[in-house]
């Protein structure tokens, strides 16, 4: 009786975690069904300027160690069309390294053709992204400030293509979409160019256009300098601060604009070590905005319950990382072991089997195809529906980085330590294929391995609920979801592997190479 009881209670608790993340996975649906019926509310500037009466604009570049698209992000920003007499460029750079040489050189060699561009350099790192940005608004001349990481290639006209949409006094940001330098170069960037198609295509579009809160994206848009301090200027109290001063400022009651129609190309991450560090980073990031924001959102007065709703999902929706970990752990407990007391009746396969269909498809399938959809007509949506099971995969196999970053935000807030490591996401040019360096004499540590092994472990603990359900031919309709299940951790947990065994023999060769050679 007390075993059939904790059965009960086990199958109870594994639903009301499944509930709980197909609910995030049902406002992807809505957030579809927003973006068709507010796609045609394009925003129109009220007028256009004259060449004459242009603002004057600000160009700031922040950067860090990136000597590999310094000067690419240098040249395309001094290529810009905008009347020089009315712009300025900072490149804000926090380098330790040569790379300081190369952006320094850089500047100074377009600064001699005339270009309006001053290099600035930190001595420390207080606040990382949003210290560079601070301390770089000190000297700022510009009415609007337009922001680029290194790793963008802005277009010429992308300032043309923006600034009259602040003929709007309301308006205090315009956010332009990413597309990916390096799209094809790889399963991986294939994969997260998706990801980032459906979030820049529909989530945005979306929000913006149906009179929700957006964010900016902390790289290819353009501030309304006033905006910036009404909001309480940049925060580093998070480890996503254009997440926090764009609710800051649309709390404030300004009005964000964005334009899928124009774009500005970056660099995808070529290589999952530095995939899984951006995606921690945004993750926990957003969790850590979460805290520190809902709580003033969901109590102001000046905002509809749509917007509040909204910002619920958007600042929580990560929540599904450590959601997808309690119910991976719980399918064996739950429907395999022996004391669960549906383990031999037919529903509870049904049950199971429906479970994995809906842990699976929740958030991927439709959301992704029909970005691919909207941004490469219909064309595109059998060539996505191919990339489905590999979407869902990696989803699966990031859940337990992504389930970190959300722990590390609530333990954080629980500690009031407001101190959090900014961790770049390492740049390797164009293509992805130049030749990357490493510091460090030790790479290939327990520390850096730990969580691929529990990658691998989880990958271990899918199979085995793989074998169960095929042997005994229990809840075999989800055979299919658990594969995909154990090819995620595999994927994610092998290629870490790899790719920290190779950086360390990068690190050796390095090291070899600078000691002196004795005759």
């Amino acid at each position: 009786m007390i075993n059939h009881l904790a059965g009960y209670i086990l199958v109870g608790a594994y639903l009301t975690v499944l509930l709980a993340v197909a609910f995030y996975g049902l406002h992807r649906y809505i957030l579809v069904f927003l973006y068709i019926k507010h796609r045609h509310n394009v925003h129109k500037p009220n007028h256009i300027w004259a060449e004459a009466d242009l603002p004057r604009v600000t160009v700031q570049l922040p950067m860090y160690n990136e000597d590999l698209v310094a000067e690419r992000i240098i040249r395309a920003t001094c290529q810009i069309d905008y009347p020089r007499e009315k712009l300025q460029i900072q490149v804000l750079d926090d380098s330790t390294d040569h790379s300081a040489d190369i952006a320094r050189r850089a500047c100074e060699e377009w600064a001699a053709k005339g270009v309006p561009i001053q290099y600035v350099h930190r001595t420390d790192r207080v606040g990382y992204k949003a210290g560079a940005l601070e301390a770089g608004l000190a000297t700022v001349t510009g009415e609007f400030i337009a922001i680029f990481d290194a790793d963008f290639v802005p277009p010429k006209d992308i300032l043309h293509n923006t600034i009259n949409h602040f003929t709007d006094p309301k308006v205090g940001m315009v956010q332009v979409r990413w597309d990916h330098l390096n799209r094809d170069a790889s399963l991986l960037t294939q994969t997260q160019a998706i990801f980032l198609d459906a979030h820049f295509v529909i989530e945005h579009t979306a929000r913006n256009r149906s009179g929700r809160f957006m964010h900016f994206n902390g790289t290819a848009g353009v501030w309304r300098r006033t905006t910036i301090d009404d909001a309480g200027g940049w925060q580093h109290d998070t480890i996503t601060e254009d997440l926090d001063l764009s609710y800051r400022a649309q709390l404030k009651g300004w009005q964000f604009v964005y334009l899928p129609q124009f774009c500005a190309p970056a660099e995808l991450p070529p290589e999952i070590i530095a995939f899984k560090a951006q995606a921690h980073r945004w993750t926990k990031g957003g969790f850590q905005t979460a805290i520190k924001l809902l709580p003033k959102i969901l109590k102001a007065k000046n905002i509809s319950r749509r917007i509040k709703s909204e910002a619920f999902f958007h600042l929580t929706n990560t929540i599904v990382y450590p959601l997808m970990v309690v119910v991976t752990l719980m399918m064996y407990p739950t429907f395999f072991y022996a004391i669960s007391p549906f383990r031999h009746y037919q529903f509870a396969q049904h049950i199971f089997s429906a479970s994995m269909f809906i842990l699976a498809t929740c958030s991927a399938s439709m959301f992704f195809v029909y970005g691919q959809r909207e941004l490469f007509g219909r064309e595109a949506t059998w060539r996505t529906l191919c990339y489905v099971p590999f979407l869902m995969a990696l989803g699966v196999g990031l859940s337990l980085i992504n389930a970190k970053g959300v722990l590390e935000a609530i333990w954080g807030a629980i500690r009031r330590d407001k101190h959090t490591e900014f961790v770049r996401t390492p740049k390797y040019g164009q293509t992805g294929s130049g030749a990357k360096k490493y510091q460090a004499q030790r790479v290939f540590t327990f520390k850096r391995l730990s969580l691929p092994i529990i990658e691998l472990a989880f990958g271990c603990y899918m199979v085995c609920c793989l074998w169960i359900s095929i042997y005994y031919g229990y809840g075999i309709a989800a055979a299919p979801f658990l594969l995909i299940f154990a090819s995620g951790y595999f994927y994610v947990g092998l290629n870490s592997v790899w790719v920290l065994w190779h950086m360390q023999q990068e690190a050796n060769i390095e090291l070899a190479e600078a000691q002196p050679q004795v005759l």
